[in-house]
C-alpha cells in the first residue's frame, strides 16, 4: 500500500481505531480505540507460523504503539474463546497484570486456564449478550452472535464522537446445535440508532452464498464412524465444542468410546463440560492411557493437530511418532477448515496417514466441516440491516478484506466509505465520519520457546538457509603479518550430498587468499575471516550451486 505518514495527535472528542492485528491476515486479531487519553483493546490474538518461519512457535501482535501507554487500558474486551482472539492475552498481561479483561463465561474460563500456566492472576469480568457496562469514556453492549465455538459475542462500542460495533468472528446459523443464534433484532436496534463504524468479520467475504448449518455435519460424522472397522481418530480444534459434541454423540450412538489426545483438547473440554457447553453422554469418556484396552472397533481419539502442527498429535501418529498407530482398518477425520498457509503442512499429513493405509476423510471429500464465518450472502443481510455510515472490513486477508468492502458498497455504502487498510492504518471518527489520520509502523513479534521478540526477520533468514542451503564451517589458525596458515584450513559442513573430499578443491585457495590478503596490509582477524567467507562463497555458489551459511573462524597463531 501506498506509504502514509504518522498520525498527528489526537484532537479531544475524536475516536481513534488502530488495528495492531488481524488485517492482511488470517490471526493475531487485537484493535486498539482511543478517545481523550484512554484506551480500549478489543481481542488479543496469536497468528501460527507458516513454513517460512522455523523454530517459530507463536506470532504476537505488535504491541509497540501502545506499549508505553498500559496505563491508559481501560480494559481488553474479548469477543470469544479462539486461539486468535485470546491467545496473545498472557504476553500482554505481563506487561500489565491488572488490565482487566471482559469477555462471556467461557471465553474467560479459557483465558484463565490459560493464564494459569504463565502464573498471571487476572482481573475478569463476565458480561452476557444484552449487558451494558460503561468504561471511561466507552459505552459497550454486547451482542449474542453464532460462532464455531459457543459464547461469542459481538459488541457495540458507544463514544461521543459515535458508535462501533465489531462483530469479531460469527456467522448466521438458523439451526446452530446451542440454539444461540446471532441476534439480528439487536443489529436491527443498533442500525436504527446509527452504527458508524462497522468492523467486519471479512474470512468467507469471497464464498457466494450462506455458511452450511453446523448440524449438517453430525449424520456424516455417524455414517463415517459406523462404516469403520477399526479406531477412528478425529482432529479439530482443540476449542471446537460444537464439533467435539457431535463427535461424541455420534460415537455414543455407535458404541464406541472416546479419549481425549492433546493438552489442550483435554483442558480446554473440561472447561466446557464443567459450565455445561459440553454435553457428555454417560461412560462415553475415557481416559487415553485406558483406552489402548478396548478393541479398536470401540474406540475415537478426538485429537489436535488438524492444522499440520508438527508436533501436535495428528503429524505425530502421521509420522509413526505415537503410541496410537493407524493402519488400513482405520478411518481420520480432519474435521476442521484449512488456515490460509498450512495448505502443504496439512496434506503432507494426509499423505503421510493414507501411505500408512489409513482412510483419511476430510473437507475435500465429505462434508466433515462447514465454516464458522458468514459467507457472502449473510453479510449482505448484515449491511442492509444496519445501514452503516463506514465499514472496515477485519479479520481477513487482503482478498477477504476487499471483497468485504465490494459487497458493502454493493448494498449503498459510498465508495469512500467501506475502508480496506493493513495492521497500523489509523482511522480516526468525528460525529461519525471516518478518516485515514496516518499509519503506524506494525512488526511481527516472533516466540521462540521462552523468548519473545528477539528474533528478527534476518534470524528467520538464517533459519531458511540453514535447513535448505546447509552449513559450512571454516577454521584456520593465522600468523597475521604474513598470512600463512599454521593450522588448517579445517572444514566442516552439514547439509551436503557431496562427499567432504571435494572441499580439497578449496583448501589451496583459502590459503592464498589470507596471504594476499596480508601482502595487502590485513592484520585483522576479522577482516582475514571476511577473505575467506568471499573466498568460499564464491567457490561453493559455482562449483556445487549453493548458497550455505558460512561461518570462518579465524584466530591469530
Amino acid at each position: 500500500m501506498t506509504a502514509i505518514a504518522q498520525p498527528a495527535p489526537l484532537e479531544p472528542g475524536t475516536l481513534r481505531i488502530i488495528p495492531l492485528g488481524g488485517l492482511g491476515e488470517v490471526g493475531r486479531n487485537m484493535t486498539v480505540f482511543e478517545i481523550d487519553g484512554r484506551l480500549l483493546i478489543v481481542d488479543c490474538g496469536v497468528l501460527f507460523p507458516e513454513e517460512h518461519q522455523p523454530g517459530v512457535d507463536l506470532i504476537l501482535p505488535d504491541f509497540g504503539p501502545i506499549r508505553d501507554r498500559l496505563d491508559d487500558v481501560e480494559a481488553v474486551v474479548l469477543t470469544h474463546g479462539h486461539e486468535d482472539h485470546i491467545g496473545a492475552v498472557p504476553y500482554l498481561l505481563k506487561l500489565r497484570q491488572d488490565i482487566p479483561l471482559i469477555g462471556s463465561q467461557l471465553t474467560l474460563a479459557l483465558v484463565e486456564a490459560k493464564l494459569k500456566e504463565h502464573r498471571i492472576k487476572p482481573y475478569t469480568h463476565t458480561v452476557r449478550e444484552g449487558e451494558t457496562e460503561q468504561l471511561g469514556p466507552f459505552g459497550l453492549e454486547f451482542v449474542a452472535v453464532n460462532h464455531s465455538i459457543p459464547d461469542a459475542l459481538a459488541v457495540a462500542i458507544r463514544t461521543k464522537a459515535g458508535m462501533a460495533l465489531v462483530t469479531g468472528d460469527f456467522k448466521m446459523d438458523q439451526l446452530p446445535l446451542d440454539d444461540r443464534i446471532t441476534d439480528l433484532r439487536a443489529f436491527a436496534r443498533l442500525g436504527e440508532e446509527g452504527v458508524d463504524a462497522f468492523l467486519v468479520d471479512s474470512t468467507n467475504a469471497d464464498v457466494p452464498g450462506f455458511t452450511a448449518p453446523e448440524r449438517g455435519i453430525g449424520p456424516v460424522l455417524e455414517q463415517v464412524i459406523a462404516a469403520t472397522q477399526g479406531k477412528v481418530v478425529v482432529a479439530s480444534f482443540s476449542s471446537h465444542v460444537h464439533r467435539v459434541q457431535q463427535v461424541l454423540d455420534a460415537a455414543h450412538a455407535h458404541g464406541r468410546r472416546v479419549a481425549f489426545m492433546g493438552r489442550s483438547m483435554v483442558r480446554n473440554m473440561g472447561i466446557a463440560a464443567d459450565l455445561g457447553y459440553l454435553t457428555v453422554p454417560e461412560g462415553v469418556l475415557i481416559d487415553a492411557k485406558k483406552a489402548h484396552d478396548l478393541p479398536e472397533s470401540k474406540i475415537v481419539f478426538m485429537s489436535t493437530g488438524s492444522q499440520g502442527e508438527p508436533m501436535a498429535v495428528l503429524s505425530r501418529i502421521a509420522n509413526g511418532e505415537h503410541q496410537i498407530v493407524v493402519g488400513e482398518r482405520d478411518t481420520v477425520i480432519l474435521a476442521s477448515s484449512l488456515i490460509p498457509g498450512n495448505e502443504n503442512a496439512v496434506y503432507r499429513v494426509i499423505n503421510g496417514l493414507m501411505k500408512l493405509g489409513a482412510n483419511v476423510v476430510h473437507k475435500g471429500n465429505a462434508k466433515v466441516h462447514v465454516s464458522g464465518h458468514a459467507s457472502a450472502g449473510e453479510l449482505l443481510y448484515c449491511y442492509n440491516i444496519l445501514g452503516p455510515r463506514n465499514v472496515i472490513p477485519v479479520h481477513g486477508e487482503f482478498r477477504h478484506l476487499h471483497a468485504a468492502a465490494s459487497l458493502a458498497r454493493q448494498t449503498g455504502v459510498p465508495t469512500e466509505r467501506a475502508f480496506v487498510g493493513e495492521n497500523g492504518t489509523v482511522w480516526d471518527m468525528k460525529d461519525g465520519d471516518i478518516r485515514v489520520a496516518g499509519q503506524v509502523e506494525i512488526g511481527f513479534v516472533y516466540v521462540d520457546g521462552s523468548s519473545v521478540g528477539r528474533l528478527d526477520d534476518a534470524d528467520l533468514k538464517d533459519r531458511r538457509t540453514l535447513a535448505e542451503e546447509g552449513f559450512i564451517s571454516i577454521f584456520v589458525a593465522i600468523e597475521t603479518q604474513t598470512g600463512k596458515c599454521v593450522v588448517g584450513p579445517e572444514i566442516h559442513a552439514r547439509g551436503f550430498a557431496e562427499d567432504d573430499s571435494i572441499f580439497d578443491e578449496i583448501r589451496p585457495k583459502i590459503v592464498k587468499a589470507l596471504e594476499e590478503a596480508a601482502g595487502q596490509g590485513v592484520r585483522d582477524t576479522h577482516q582475514f575471516s571476511q577473505t575467506v567467507r568471499r573466498t568460499v562463497g564464491r567457490w561453493v555458489g559455482t562449483r556445487i550451486r549453493r548458497r550455505p551459511m558460512i561461518v570462518p573462524v579465524v584466530i591469530e597463531a
